[in-house]
């Protein structure tokens, strides 16, 4: 017998999953479409003269809808910090800031009457619109970059993989010891490097050309060839250790690669959605004490 409130299942029987973007059967998405649709179909019909622009009572009514949207949107910061149910859940709450914040496009647009200048109108424009385009990568991301990240992870944590390379350098250290100063250079190569240097970019592309690693091997590997000789027991376990470094390497970086590409639209949306909220007081200022 089915339980009144009971979520649906699956074939195997367990809960489905539904994402903030499914929420409610698309419920916002489809009142987004609908404002969208009843914006565009009365600029489509309405005549203003001499041309359609933000100063008519058309353009006042979407520029007074627009400015409410983006103040409200912002509120999804604040509103993280609370997890609860129900018609507000933060799920909830996460899809309307989605879709409502996609409507912005064609309410800002047609609240212009597409007359753009080098004024602070076009400024708040142009702020709303990298705003909007920032929050589509963060929503692109989240949907795909986190089950890459988890299965480039694999059944080990961030704190794991990191304990790993410091044991491997330990080990380097050691094996090392036997070897003459030459050799034993080289393997100081990738046991003072930065595994990390390289800033920001080298963070988000996963390319660190300097590695001290991958230099270590490739010299000892210009001394024995391919593979160290047969019975040279101290070169053998340093090219396989720093093979094992290297690949360890390759790992944690690619994991704050994905973690770096989940994070950076962040620091262009947040501090964007600020500017855009001082444009946009300077913008309502602008036209009801200039104008």
């Amino acid at each position: 017998m089915a339980t009144r409130g009971a979520r649906p299942l699956d074939a195997g029987g367990a809960a489905q999953h539904e994402g903030f973007l499914r929420y409610r059967g698309y419920r916002w998405l489809k009142l987004a479409l609908a404002i969208s649709l009843a914006a565009i179909l009365i600029y489509a019909f309405h005549d203003a003269r001499p041309r359609p622009n933000g100063g008519s009572w058309y353009g006042y009514t979407l520029g007074t809808i627009g400015a409410g949207l983006i103040l409200w949107l912002t509120l999804l910061g604040v509103r993280k910090r609370a997890m609860t149910r129900g018609r507000w859940s933060l799920k909830a709450w996460t899809s309307a800031h989605v879709y409502l914040g996609l409507s912005l496009v064609v309410i800002g647009t047609l609240h212009t009457g597409f007359q753009f200048g080098w004024n602070v109108h076009t400024l708040a424009y142009a702020l709303m619109m990298i705003v909007i385009i920032s929050g589509i990568y963060g929503i692109a991301v989240y949907s795909t970059l986190p089950r890459v990240l988890s299965a480039n992870r694999g059944e080990t944590t961030q704190a794991q993989m990191l304990d790993n390379l410091r044991q491997l350098d330990r080990q380097l250290h050691e094996a090392a010891q036997p070897l003459g100063q030459r050799h034993a250079e080289i393997v100081r190569m990738s046991l003072d490097d930065d595994p990390f240097g390289g800033g920001l970019i080298a963070r988000l592309t996963g390319r660190y050309p300097k590695c001290g690693t991958r230099a270590a091997q490739e010299a000892i590997r210009i001394e024995t060839g391919p593979r160290p000789a047969i019975g040279d027991d101290a070169l053998e376990r340093i090219d396989v250790l720093l093979e094992r470094k290297e690949a360890a390497l390759a790992r944690i970086r690619q994991h704050l690669k994905l973690k770096a590409l989940l994070e950076i639209w962040l620091y262009v949306h947040v501090p964007l959605t600020f500017a855009l909220i001082a444009a946009l007081f300077a913008h309502i200022f602008s036209v009801f004490f200039y104008w």
